[in-house]
């Protein structure tokens, strides 16, 4: 029934009984007809006259005297012509009345073939309202199954944006994690660095101290002396160098103070008569303490240019014991 309802969707289902109730519609005209027809003879029919005889008991009494009956007068016969008028007015009242029975035939069956349009218009009103409330309801299903379906998108992308949101609050945690990690890793390193730092002055402290606690036994033992313990200057062969003086000194010291010196001399100026002298302090481990021009050379930009060389030169040179003299003298000559 649903395929066919898809096939034909506007036509009408067949009716049953319609043949038989037109059959019946005709059967009863037809003895509408007969009954009107028997009618109209009944009414031409000339009435039959009627006789009777009455019998009464007669009383012991005197015969009467016979009374004379007048004789019966018998009407005369229509004449023909009436008769003949009689007749066709019949025959046209039959007529009429046939005519008034087809057209009540024919308005009985205009009426019932109307009714029977109008059933089947309103059989198809009621098929196409039923259509219709059918297309309605399935365009109320597919409304709901979209909207069902718009639910149901709209829930799998809540879901998603919170799956998203739940990774992204999870990577937040992971990176703070890992930059806390990072900021601990760098104050630990920070702590270590700054204990490293803490020691080593705390070693360069030692050592300085223990310079300082060197230089002053020096500066004891040399004034019990009465002057420099000893004292050494000397010209290097190139005429740039240096020439070196100290304490307990390896004779090939001086050559290893000017190779160590001489290329950090910086000077584009007149060489002539330029000569000074700088005392450099070290510790044991070579470390430049402090370095002074002790005689300038009457120039000072060339003074300058010595110092400044003389203190690129950090840390001196070790000597052949594994350690470098605390004072020396460098006599510094720039080239000719």
């Amino acid at each position: 029934m649903n395929r066919k309802k898809s096939v034909y969707p506007f036509y009408p289902p067949k009716e049953r009984g319609t043949w038989r109730a037109f059959g019946l519609a005709a059967l009863m005209h037809v003895l509408l007809g007969l009954f009107l027809y028997h009618g109209i003879q009944w009414q031409n029919s000339t009435p039959a006259g009627a006789e009777a005889e009455l019998w009464t008991e007669i009383p012991n009494q005197p015969a009467p005297a016979p009374v004379v009956t007048p004789p019966v007068q018998v009407a005369p016969a229509p004449p023909v012509k009436d008769e003949q008028a009689d007749i066709a007015l019949q025959e046209k009242k039959r007529q009429q009345q046939e005519a008034a029975a087809k057209a009540a035939l024919l308005a009985e069956q205009q009426r019932l073939k109307l009714q029977a349009q109008q059933e089947a218009e309103a059989k198809r009103q009621q098929q196409l309202a039923e259509q219709q409330a059918a297309q309605l309801a399935e365009q109320k299903a597919a409304a709901e199954k979209l909207k069902q379906q718009q639910a149901e998108a709209e829930k799998l992308k809540q879901q998603q944006l919170a799956q998203q949101q739940k990774l992204k609050q999870q990577q937040l945690e992971q990176q703070k994690a890992q930059e806390q990690a990072q900021l601990e890793a760098q104050q630990k390193a920070d702590e270590e660095k700054a204990a490293k730092a803490k020691q080593l002055a705390q070693q360069q402290a030692a050592k300085k101290q223990l310079d300082q606690e060197r230089r002053a036994r020096l500066a004891q033992l040399q004034g019990m002396a009465g002057g420099e313990s000893s004292s050494g200057n000397g010209l290097a062969k190139s005429g740039t160098g240096s020439g070196a003086g100290g304490t307990a000194t390896s004779p090939g010291y001086a050559e290893k103070v000017q190779r160590r010196v001489r290329p950090n001399i910086v000077w584009a100026g007149d060489t002539q008569g330029l000569e000074t002298v700088i005392a450099v302090r070290c510790s044991p481990t070579g470390t430049l303490l402090s370095a002074v021009v002790q005689r300038s050379s009457g120039n000072a930009q060339w003074d300058d240019a010595a110092l400044r060389a003389v203190q690129r030169s950090d840390p001196m040179p070790l000597d052949t014991d594994g350690r470098a003299p605390a004072t020396f003298l460098i006599t510094m000559r720039p080239a000719a």
